[in-house]
């Protein structure tokens, strides 16, 4: 069982900056997919930030040019650096790792982190 752990939130002001980390307990190469994603109040969970085995990277509209997802392989650790906050950005963020089904892998796999609070407010 793969633990992840998100670590980084908290308060600040708008146009500010944080960076989340999510440790895992295994190693993140094995992941094809880690992911960021965030649930507001009354909100349905959505996905922020995506970086696959390979490298490249996805981002939700709304985040473009101002958060950047990254990984430390070496660490078992992936980040999300996020700048310029805005009030709207105001969520639980959660991290994910994700394989789809394959041969040797039939089921897949899917792990979240317990969450982290960001608060961005004047």
């Amino acid at each position: 069982q793969v633990q992840l752990v998100e670590s980084g939130g908290g308060l600040v002001q708008p146009g500010g900056s944080l960076r989340l980390s999510c440790a895992a307990s295994g190693n993140i190469f094995t992941f094809y997919a880690m992911g960021w994603y965030r649930q507001a109040p009354g909100k349905q969970r959505e996905s922020v930030a995506v970086i696959i085995s390979g490298g490249s990277t996805t981002y939700a509209d709304s985040v473009k040019g101002r958060f950047t997802i990254s990984r430390d392989n070496a660490k078992n650790t992936v980040y999300l650096q996020m700048n310029s906050l805005k009030p709207e950005d105001t969520a639980v963020y959660y991290c994910n790792g994700n394989s789809p089904p394959r041969v040797g892998l039939p089921y897949g796999r899917d792990y979240w982190g317990q969450g982290t609070q960001v608060t961005v407010s004047s």
